[in-house]
């Protein structure tokens, strides 16, 4: 478009002055960006910074969609974005390289605190409380991840909750999240990452779903040194996504949109245009912008003229945004030559004062500490006997040390420890005290706000039972439970494969698509990822969705966003953002290499940050979701497969009732030996039970209810006290979950102090279960495998009375 006609068109609304003063603040804040993109490299290269990656070359684009970008609406975006942060005010100069040298004070880098990487944006959703703030009246951007394409999937669940807030009129009076549906989801990503099937799954998703979700491409022909031509097919997005226009018959699919990366004028009207058609109709919209630039490559890892011919790089600088931008306002007379330089000579010199505040910001708190411990060391040295001359040097050698860093004065305090292990002094305990107190502010920068706790602090409510409870199929028990929880809260809705119409594959969810519509209990395709997805981005956005996962073998596919994303969340932003969402699954026990299995170990080490719920029955589980419904964590819940028709009592306070999380349940008391196992296996243990009692053996049966967390008031070790012994029972692979458990128990608990015998484990094979039954018999535990392992402990104990039976 030519400057005229725009003219023409924002002259009805503003005059030519106020017009050239906003492209001039525009092309003042693209120069400050790109002018911070220039020195964050050079602080990498000097050593004082650890990494760069950054937004050089996007400028422009940027800006253009920042303007069409409101208050509650979200970003899911990608670590080239600085441009567009700083362009909706949630970015500054400052915070950018506060960024990147990991100052931990949240508010000088309030994206993460020190804890992402820099290009890594986030706003605060939640106050000092963590309590949620009045989301429609910020700018938000979801917390960004590295992993390619990652941020997709979320940002189905960003636009999703907009068509659930505009659609279902129970959420209207929600309006400290959504003007009735009314907000974009704004993504970003690079071409290359399009690659990834995740780009493909959410694209295939969202049009399906149809919710307001804006995906910009940014696309600049390569991916790190690889080209398009073999990244995409036929090496134009576009023409690949051209199958996913908007079908007017169908109401599905995209309104697809095309812009050069450096043309300011036509980039300001697609995005308006564009975006407010999103906003009005939700029909999800992909802008592909192309002849884009990366002028400093893809980070500081690398140059790319290492693979960039001279000819690609001559027309990446003869086609840099701001340079193309500088020559739009020249030909069209919307500022001088002077004006411009200006503007650049100012925006220089403002990146780098802003450089130099940050990181004088950064450094100064380190440098006092550095000093303060370089004091407490030669006052060590002035009163230690053997070791002055070697303290000395070593509070020298940290005054002269060119790394302000924590790290050199922690090294330089365990060197002096060491030395003067031997001797005491007050000086030497002023030290230590110092460091216990820096220890827990360590504590606090770096390891703190993993969980919120709020889980923990649950009030338990015990299950009610009278005589006329009903016995029912354990199935039964859920559906009675989701719908109170349904009937209660309209914040909650649940979606997967077979989850609305038949009511889940084991029907836990039966009958709950006619009582609450298909909005709240919803079909979705196979895609597991976008599933998960759809979930996260939804709990964003103050609602409570339930995302089920048909079986647990299927959670592979959405391992990665629980582990990058949902269960990193709180902690990458230092307790700015939650995503409480729970996930629905089954597993354990059923016929099948594919369904059956339990990969406990790979689940609990993926997904610190989450709580893991291994129920043994139907009541348990009904219980646990009503814990994490009164709470705000997310969690993953794994039912029992094999108990759906098991007849289970009926409690008369269902829905109200509640199960702890972390607190193991004792479920047969003995004084022989003590098993600790969960979910299917409790079943299991109790059959074998019954034999071992037979032959003299008194078995303590513990139910942990909860791997994450695990026995958070160290029961198991006070069953250890009574016993000794231990069997630690599962049906992971070896030395998987019931490892860990005996981690716990033995290390973390000292139950090894109580031990007469060795601790065992029993657990599967390290296959897959083969198919059928005698292939689960012999895959996975049995009660004969259980009766065998304790009454081997037992004989080697005491072999008379426990002879060996073969």
């Amino acid at each position: 478009m030519m400057v005229q006609e725009q003219v023409e068109k924002v002259e009805k609304k503003i005059s030519f002055n106020e017009f050239k003063e906003e492209i001039l603040a525009d092309f003042r804040l693209a120069n400050i960006s790109r002018q911070a993109s220039l020195l964050g490299r050079k602080e990498v290269l000097t050593g004082k910074a650890k990494f760069g990656i950054f937004g050089d070359g996007k400028e422009v684009a940027q800006i253009a969609m920042a303007k069409a970008f409101k208050e509650g609406d979200f970003r899911s975006g990608y670590y080239r974005d600085q441009t567009f942060m700083m362009a909706i005010g949630e970015l500054d100069v400052k915070q950018f390289f506060a960024q990147m040298y990991s100052d931990t004070d949240v508010h000088h880098e309030p994206a993460s605190a020190g804890r992402q990487m820099n290009g890594h944006f986030a706003t605060r959703s939640l106050d000092e409380n963590g309590e949620w703030k009045d989301l429609t009246k910020i700018k938000n951007s979801s917390a960004d991840i590295s992993p390619t394409a990652s941020q997709m999937q979320r940002l189905l669940g960003l636009a999703y909750a907009s068509k659930l807030y505009r659609n279902n009129p129970e959420l209207h009076n929600l309006t400290q999240f959504s003007r009735k549906g009314d907000e974009v989801a704004f993504g970003t990503i690079g071409n290359a990452s399009s690659a990834e099937g995740v780009f493909w799954e959410t694209v295939n998703a969202g049009g399906v779903l149809m919710g307001p979700m804006a995906i910009s491409i940014w696309d600049d022909g390569y991916g790190i040194s690889v080209p398009n031509l073999y990244q995409i097919t036929k090496q134009n997005l576009s023409e690949v996504l051209s199958g996913f226009a908007y079908s007017e018959e169908k109401q599905q699919g995209y309104d697809l949109y095309t812009a050069r990366g450096w043309d300011y004028a036509g980039l300001v009207k697609m995005y308006e245009d564009g975006i407010n058609k999103v906003r009005e109709t939700h029909i999800p919209a992909i802008f592909h912008i192309q002849e884009m630039t990366q002028p400093q490559g893809h980070s500081t890892s690398g140059s790319h003229e290492r693979y960039k011919s001279k000819e690609r790089l001559a027309w990446e600088e003869e086609f840099d945004c701001i340079k193309k931008m500088r020559e739009w306002m020249l030909e069209n007379a919307i500022a001088s030559e002077e004006e411009i330089a200006a503007i650049e000579a100012e925006t220089k010199d403002y990146a780098k004062k802003c450089q130099k505040e940050a990181l004088d910001e950064y450094i100064q708190p380190i440098k006092a500490d550095i000093t303060t411990v370089a004091a407490m060391l030669k006052n060590i040295a002035s009163v230690s006997r053997n070791y002055g001359t070697e303290i000395n040097a070593v509070a020298d050698e940290l005054l002269k040390s060119l790394d302000i860093l924590r790290k050199i004065f922690y090294k330089s305090i365990w060197e002096v420890l060491r030395l003067t292990r031997n001797e005491s002094s007050d000086e030497r305990s002023r030290l230590i005290e110092w460091l216990k107190a820096e220890n827990e502010k360590n504590e606090d920068r770096y390891s703190s706000a993993l969980y919120s706790r709020t889980a923990l602090k649950v009030e338990e409510i015990k299950p009610q039972y009278n005589e006329s409870s009903p016995m029912i199929d354990g199935r039964e028990i859920l559906v009675a439970f989701f719908e109170k929880a349904f009937a209660t809260d309209p914040r909650i809705f649940t979606f997967g494969e077979d989850t609305g119409k038949i009511g889940d594959v084991n029907q836990g969810m039966a009958g709950m698509q006619e009582k609450f519509g298909e909005l709240r209990v919803t079909d979705t395709g196979i895609r597991e990822a976008t599933i998960i997805g759809q979930g996260i981005g939804a709990a964003m956005r103050g609602l409570r969705p339930i995302a089920e996962i048909q079986y647990l073998d299927y959670l592979l596919y959405a391992l990665q966003v629980l582990s990058d994303d949902l269960a990193t969340l709180y902690y990458r932003t230092k307790g700015g953002q939650k995503a409480p969402l729970i996930v629905r699954t089954r597993g354990h026990r059923l016929e099948g290499v594919w369904h059956s299995g339990s990969p406990m170990s790979m689940i609990i080490n993926a997904l610190r940050g989450m709580y893991v719920c291994v129920p043994r029955n139907m009541v348990q589980a009904a219980g646990f979701y009503n814990t994490l419904l009164k709470s705000d964590e997310p969690a993953l819940v794994i039912e029992r497969l094999n108990a759906y028709r098991i007849k289970e009592k009926l409690p008369m306070n269902i829905g109200e009732y509640t199960v702890p999380l972390g607190i193991p349940e004792v479920i047969v008391e003995g004084n022989d030996i003590t098993i600790v196992t969960y979910g299917a296996c409790v079943d299991i243990a109790k059959e074998a039970i019954v034999k071992l009692q037979e032959v003299g053996v008194s078995v303590e049966l513990i139910d942990v209810q909860t791997l994450l967390p695990f026995d958070l008031n160290h029961s198991v070790v006070e069953s250890l006290k009574k016993t000794n012994k231990v069997l630690f029972l599962d049906e992971d692979v070896p030395g998987g979950a019931s490892a860990y458990m005996m981690q716990q128990v033995l290390e973390l608990q000292k139950g090894y102090f109580y031990l007469d015998s060795e601790p065992k484990t029993l657990t599967s094979k390290p296959h897959r279960p083969a198919y059928g039954t005698d292939g689960d018999y012999f895959s996975k535990p049995s009660a004969e495998n259980v009766f065998t392992a304790v009454y081997d402990i037992m004989n080697e104990s005491d072999p008379g009375k426990y002879p060996a039976f073969y």
